[in-house]
């Protein structure tokens, strides 16, 4: 099972706050994965088709239990993507308006309503409702083992906005962004997902993220340090290079056999020792010596070349 039919199945089994959450709950899922057909004056038929158990299961059992209406249930599989796919119709019937009235689906006058109508999120935890029926019907959460993303699915920018609305409302910086089709309510930061899904119920998936988002910080520091690790060795390696290409010129110059006993005693350490940096070749001087102490050594034989060359120039 994917995280994201895991969060939609621990969403459809949250139980309402209030009397009405439900309502919210059932309203959203018409709207997001509904499909209303009006086969004349008065008569409607809805249709909702998912590849979502837990989509089906809510469906069914909020439509019986608040609009008391009729359904009818089909199984279809795809032999081409080889799912299930579930449809629940609500086929024309004496209340069927009444019902798409409450849903917020038709007004009154029988128009189709674009935005979410206030009496169906007029309580906040309501409000919540609606959002988690969006999450059940439309939802992916992308498995927290890679990016953070959570999308739900909209057909119609008025909805979309509406439902973008209603999640800033509760403290959390959601985006629409219009796919070819459709509409997509976004949330790509790791800390709102997790936000949004505890508020609306989510907990199981909430530990999930969390325990993910533990692992990432641990490999990222890794993969860090392991970098700097590298980048430190690699300019140490470049440095040791230049350090033995210095005292290869000295002794061409013959320079080599007239230092001084403290940077002879530098070139035998770096001659001995050619992948370490200053810092450990230190400890192998007598007695040990910094880092800072030997890079000034690598500077005065650096004056002492120089010094040589230039006087050969000049002559």
């Amino acid at each position: 099972m994917s995280f994201s039919a895991e969060v939609r199945d621990e969403l459809a089994r949250c139980a309402p706050t209030c009397e009405y959450c439900n309502l919210a709950t059932l309203a959203a899922l018409t709207r997001v994965c509904g499909t209303l057909s009006i086969t004349g004056p008065e008569h409607y038929r809805l249709a909702i088709a998912t590849e979502t158990g837990a989509v089906a299961r809510t469906m069914i059992g909020l439509t019986h239990q608040i609009l008391k209406l009729k359904t009818e249930f089909t199984v279809r599989r795809s032999v081409l993507h080889k799912v299930r796919n579930y449809l629940i119709t609500l086929p024309d019937q004496p209340d069927l308006k009444k019902a798409l009235v409450l849903l917020g689906i038709l007004d009154r006058q029988g128009a189709l309503v674009g935005g979410i109508p206030h009496h169906i999120v007029a309580r906040p935890c309501c409000a919540k409702a609606y959002i988690r029926g969006a999450l059940i019907a439309g939802g992916f959460v992308a498995d927290p083992r890679g990016d953070f993303h959570l999308e739900i699915a909209i057909n119609g920018a008025e909805l979309a906005q509406a439902l973008a609305g209603l999640i800033s409302k509760i403290g959390i910086a959601a985006r629409v962004n219009p796919r070819r089709s459709s509409y997509a309510v976004y949330i790509k930061s790791a800390a709102g997902i997790k936000e949004l899904l505890e508020i609306v119920g989510a907990e199981r998936s909430v530990a999930e993220i969390e325990d993910a988002r533990a692992v990432k910080l641990v490999k990222n520091d890794v993969n860090r340090r392991v970098n700097a690790e590298m980048a430190n060795q690699g300019r140490s390696a470049g440095a040791a290079q230049q350090q033995l290409d210095l005292i290869a010129q000295l002794e061409a110059a013959g320079l080599r056999d007239t230092l001084p006993e403290a940077l002879e005693e530098f070139c035998q350490l770096r001659v001995a020792h050619p992948d370490l940096s200053l810092r450990d070749l230190g400890a192998y001087a007598t007695p040990p010596l910094s880092k800072s102490a030997l890079y000034h050594r690598v500077l005065r034989l650096s004056r002492l070349l120089e010094a040589h060359l230039a006087a050969h120039t000049s002559n």
